[in-house]
């Protein structure tokens, strides 16, 4: 019988990879802590040190995340609601 292959939180891999950077656990204690090869724990803790550094290059502020699409999207439906309220208002004003 296959063996299906199992998936890790990005979560899971950050944790044992900091564990294997303390260095308080052989790599074998943390393989079979966590039921994984060492090849695997090495390879996380590798990528760890290797993009630590990216965690501290991002600028501070507000995300710049929203495209140009769908930031004019918002800016529409924005537009379309102010204009529904305003309609709206000189509708109640002309019942009364």
């Amino acid at each position: 019988m296959a063996k299906s292959r199992r998936k890790f939180s990005p979560k899971f891999k950050a944790k044992v990879a900091l564990e294997a950077l303390q260095e308080r656990q052989t790599l074998a204690e943390l393989a079979a802590k966590y039921e994984l090869h060492s090849n695997q724990i090495s390879q996380w803790k590798r990528e760890l040190q290797h993009n630590a550094s990216d965690l501290f290059e991002k600028q501070r502020g507000p995300s710049k995340s929203l495209d140009s699409a769908k930031e004019s999207r918002l800016f529409e439906q924005i537009g379309q609601l102010q204009y529904e309220l305003s309609w709206l208002k000189k509708k109640y004003d002309e019942l009364r």
